[in-house]
Order: C-alpha cells, then structure tokens, then sequence
C-alpha cells in the first residue's frame, strides 16, 4: 500500500471502532443511557473522520460549477440520512463506501506494479571501458558505434551487435519467453534483455531513444491514452447518467408527497405529514446511493488496462484498448511471407543454366546487389562468402518489384526476376523449382539463375490452426514471390488463400478487395515486417508487426507489435481481447442490471440503505474483481 491508501485503511479503522460500538448502542442492542444530542455528536466523529474528504470534493464540485459526481450522491444521501434521524446507516454508507474506494484504489494500484514490473526493462546504466576500468554513463550520452560492456546480471541498455563474448540472455520482459536465448558474436542483441552468464562486449546500433526498450515503454505508456468504443461510450453515460438519477431522487423525494397530500392516497401508513416526507426523502437518499455509477466508470477502464498489461506479458504490445476492442472483431487476416510466416533466412540452394562458372555468377550477383538490405540481397552476399568491395560496383538502380541493374567492374549486370529480364530484353530460362529464382544477365547476355529457398517458422501450421480456432474464417498471404512458391508455402501451412507476384502497391489493392469481403462488424488484420508493409499495416483495420526482426517503419505503422516474431501470438492476441471484451460487458450488464433492479425497489421503499450499500460497494468490489482476471491470460 503506499501512504495515501495506509492513511485510509487507518481512518477507516479508527472510524469503525467508534461507530460499531454507536450503532449497537443506538439500535438499543446495548443498554446506555445516552441523550439524543450527545449521541448525535459522537456518531458526527466516525463520519468526518472517515468521510471529510468525499465532503471536501464534494464542496470543491459545486464551487467549481462540477457538481454531478459520486462525491455529491455520496454527501446529499447520506447528510440526509443523518437529517432524517438514521444516524448509523449514514454513517454506515459513507464507512463502507470509503472501504470499497480503499479496495478499488488496491486493485488499480496493484494492475499498476504488475504492469510496471512486467515492464520494468529501462536501463539505469551503460558501462564503458576507459584506461582499462569500467565507467558507468547515461544511456542516453552513449552514440551509435561505441562499445559497451554487459556483465552477468545487468539489463543490455541499447540495441546492438555482440562484438566479443557469449551468453545466455533472459528476454522475458520483451517476448514473454521464458527460455533463455543463446548469443555469440555478430548476433545482434536487444536493450531490456537480461545478460545472465557470459561478458558481452557490444558495439551499439541504435542511440537510446530509438532503442527496442525505449519504444516498448512509449507503446505501453501511451496505450491508455488511446480509448475503445466501450470505454467512450462509459465516460458519455457517466456524464448524463449522474444528473439524470440526482433529478430523479429529487423528484422522488417531493412529487408522491405531495400527491399523497393532495389526493389522500397512501395517507393511512403515515402518523404525520412530517412523517410522510421523511419516508419519501429517505427512499431518495438511498435512491441516490444505489444510483452511483463507480462499479461501471472504475471497472471498465481497469478492464481495458489489466487487458494491455496482461498482453505485455506475453510479448504482445497492444497501443491501445481501442485496437485491444478491434482485435476481438477480427475474421479475415492477411499476411505477408517472408518473415512473418517463413524464417526470412534465405539460402542459395543451386545455380542453373549458366554458361559462366557458378561462383562467378554468384560474384556478379552479390555485387549488383551489395546495396540492397532485402533478405534475398543478403543470401547472395552470404553465398558468395568474400568481402564485398563496393568500389567495383557503379551505376546501381534499383527497379522496385523487379531487381537491380549495376556496372560491376565496368560490365552491365542485372539481377532480378522475370519481369526485369523482359524489361531488359533478355531471354531468360524458367525455372521448375520451388523457390525465389533470381536471374542474372551480364553484359547483356542471359547467364543462369539462381534458387533461393526460405524456411517456414517452427509456429507457422499451428499458428493458421489456433486462428481458425478462433473464428478467423479466412486466411490469406500476399506475397511477390512466384505463384509456385506461394501456392507451395500457402498448402504446406494451411493458409486458406494467396495472392503472388505482388508489387508493393498490389498489396494494398488486395487488402482493399479483402476490406470489402468485411460485412457487419468483421474486421480484416494484416501481418508484416517489412517497410514496404508498412502502407498495408496503415490500411488495414489492425495492423500486426513482427518486433523482433521487423522494420522500424512497420513496427511504427502497426498496432500490435509481437515482440518474438511468433504468429502464435497472434491468436493469443486475439483470445486476450475477446476475453478483456467479454468482462467488460459482464460488468456493464452485471452492474447497471443490479442498480437498476435496486433502484426500482428503493422507490417502492422495500430497499433500504443497508441495500444500497450492497448494490453500490458489493458490486463494485466484484467488478473490480472481474476486471483484474484480464491480467492472468498465460494459458489462453
């Protein structure tokens, strides 16, 4: 508890320990001889004492033109009930009521630490050797290229390449795997994990506020700024619903009186008139008790919150309850290919139909494309397996959706696929293999191609099985590969669909026509990692992006990143947002059905105050409850 929830539970106490002994007193359970007055008194130390700061709010409402909050029901109901001659049940709903905003501020505070705790991955420190000793800096003053050192226990405080050293690396707080992660030298190494073996020595790739760190804390601090639909529509229902239910206990206290008194009608249960509006003002003190609305505004929100922060803990950041709300209506998900349901670790697995020696040919194409960061670049220039020296290489241009055309050495070599060679003019030879084909021409002349074959993720199959599993009714890859190796990698996972040979604007034509298979509520989800994905992540109902090894410019376009890169996450994601919608609207249902039942019976006066403090803390303490469920989603 921190100081302020310790000074409540103190007051509280204190407060219970003059009020119990009062109310039994005052209900003559116990025989004292105590005047009216005296006893009046001594009831008013256990209600300021434990209510002064609900009155304090709300005079500080009214002051400020506020008026219609549950500070105001709380202080007109129960000074009326004090009025009225009902010393201990006023004192009672204020007592109570200060134990459920005393549970209430628990719970929220405790959603907090966890989701503080689960991220709790900022770096205090990077170390740095200077004269042979280790010196202690600011993350924040370490630039891009400086070597830091990690030593066993502490958190990597920027992303990086291992230069020296192997390790095992705890990357709970990032994926929510719990396996350690083996490292050696030249793999690269994200801030927030946790070096648990090894010394690492790691030449850094990104400046602190662009490290993977830094990003989740900004997703996860600002996801509660980013409201859904349910939260919006509470925050417009509070808003009208409080004067609403003040007017109607106001109404209640004063139109069946006078009626009463004007007609004769219900007259007979009454010795007075005095009497007759002291029942009815009672009716609507406890009216207006039943009718604060804490259990839905408090539970609602706190829903959507333990919903994010239960996602967080398995890897899965969500920016916001709005897409927490999205992704529970998703029934269409179209994906790209390569890393997101393959490795993305392209290989050279042959060379076909080449004149040249193949290591040549294999020279000519990682030259061309020494340039490109694609995956498929960096398979050729693995292939070739020597330095590339980018002096050789002039004249580069890169044709999007179809290759590279470079001067290597001074000799016209063009590197792509099909479409580049009719481009160019050449006569290439098909290819029958399954796999990326990339065609080289040199100085003109067709030279071979080249097969390139990328392995589906350990995830994949079962990943399109959970979906389907949880009522994702269509699946679809779009890819610009080859429509053989679409159709192979679409049949081997279970996709449903899959659209091939694609250029970057293509995708998002097809997400379009996917957009308008949608009817009703459906919504269509798109998962990439690329930055030409990035457009289609924007498009998309819900964008999903693979963290781990995805883009900068993904990651920013979409709104899920899965930090593990695992498409099992993704109908894990979906499991965790249709059950954080599925408690918000027990609650709803469970908290207004409650106090709408119970309002009724406070007008017909079978409700009495003991009552409204059931229908009022009761369900709010059981919403809360409810609510927090959505922080233990490990096993969905």
């Amino acid at each position: 508890m921190n100081k302020k929830q310790k000074s409540l539970l103190i007051r509280i106490i204190i407060a219970t320990i003059f009020f119990v002994p009062l109310y039994l007193i005052s209900e003559e359970i116990v025989k004292v001889d105590i005047p009216q007055v005296a006893l009046i008194v001594l009831f008013l130390i256990p209600y300021l004492l434990v209510g002064y700061d609900i009155l304090r709010k709300a005079f500080l409402g009214i002051k400020n033109g506020q008026v219609f909050d549950e500070n105001f029901l709380m202080t007109v109901a129960t000074i009326g009930a004090i009025v009225l001659g009902e010393y201990g049940e006023g004192v009672a709903v204020m007592l109570l009521y200060q134990v459920g905003e005393l549970f209430q501020s628990y719970a929220v505070g405790k959603s907090r630490r966890n989701i503080s705790e689960l991220m709790d991955i900022r770096p205090d420190y990077a170390n740095i050797e200077e004269d042979g000793s280790l010196k202690q800096v600011d993350p924040d003053e370490v630039e891009v290229g400086t070597i830091i050192v990690i030593q066993p226990g502490e958190k990597i405080p920027l992303d990086g390449i291992i230069v020296e050293g192997s390790s095992a690396l705890n990357t709970s707080a990032l994926t929510g795997e719990s396996k350690p992660r083996e490292v050696e030298p030249d793999d690269e190494v994200l801030s927030g994990s946790i070096n648990m073996t090894g010394v690492l020595k790691v030449r850094t790739t990104t400046e602190f506020d662009e490290s993977t760190a830094s990003k989740i804390l900004d997703l996860v601090e600002n996801a509660a700024s980013r409201k859904s639909k349910s939260e919006n529509f509470i925050s417009k229902f509070a808003k009208f619903y409080t004067p609403i239910v003040c007017y109607c206990a106001l109404a209640l206290a004063i139109l069946p009186p006078i009626f009463c008194m004007v007609t004769g009608v219900g007259m007979a249960g009454y010795e007075s008139n005095g009497a007759l509006w002291g029942d009815w003002i009672l009716r609507a003190c406890t009216f207006l008790v039943i009718s604060c609305p804490c259990a839905v505004v408090i539970s609602i929100p706190l829903s959507f919150f333990a919903g994010l922060g239960g996602a967080s803990n398995q890897g899965i950041l969500i920016k916001g309850s709005n897409y927490l709300e999205t992704l529970s209506e998703v029934k269409i998900i179209a994906f790209d290919k390569t890393g997101t349901i393959t490795k993305g670790n392209f290989a050279v697995t042959d060379v076909h139909h080449s004149p040249i020696d193949a290591k040549k040919l294999q020279e000519y194409a990682a030259l061309a494309e020494c340039h490109s960061s694609h995956p498929i670049s960096k398979s050729l220039q693995t292939a070739y397996g020597k330095r590339i020296d980018q002096n050789r290489v002039t004249d580069v241009e890169e044709i999007s959706g179809h290759g590279v055309i470079a001067k290597v050495d001074g000799i016209p070599v063009a590197v792509g696929n099909e479409k580049l060679m009719t481009r160019i003019g050449v006569e290439y030879r098909p290819c029958h293999h399954v796999g990326t084909i990339i065609h080289v021409a040199v100085d003109g002349a067709y030279s071979g191609h080249i097969v390139i074959s990328d392995e589906l993720k350990e995830n994949s199959r079962e990943a399109m099985k959970q979906l389907k599993e949880a009522g994702v009714r269509k699946t679809v890859m779009l890819t610009g590969d080859a429509k053989s190796v679409a159709e192979k990698v679409a049949s081997e996972v279970g996709l449903t669909d899959y659209r091939a040979e694609l250029l970057p604007q293509d995708k998002v034509s097809c997400v379009e026509d996917l957009l308008k298979e949608c009817t009703g509520n459906d919504r269509l989800a798109f998962v990439g990692d690329g930055i030409n994905d990035a457009p289609v992540l924007s498009r998309a109902d819900i964008g999903i992006a693979m963290g781990a090894l995805g883009s900068d410019a993904a990651i920013e376009a979409a709104d899920v990143v899965l930090m593990d890169d695992d498409p099992l996450k993704i109908s894990k994601a979906i499991k965790i947002s249709r059950k954080c919608l599925g408690i918000v609207k027990q609650n709803i249902i469970f908290a207004i059905g409650i106090k709408i039942a119970c309002l009724i019976l406070a007008a017909f006066g079978i409700a009495n105050m003991w009552i409204a403090i059931i229908a009022d803390v009761g369900v709010m303490i059981l919403a809360v409850l409810n609510a927090i469920r959505c922080l233990f989603v490990k096993n969905l």
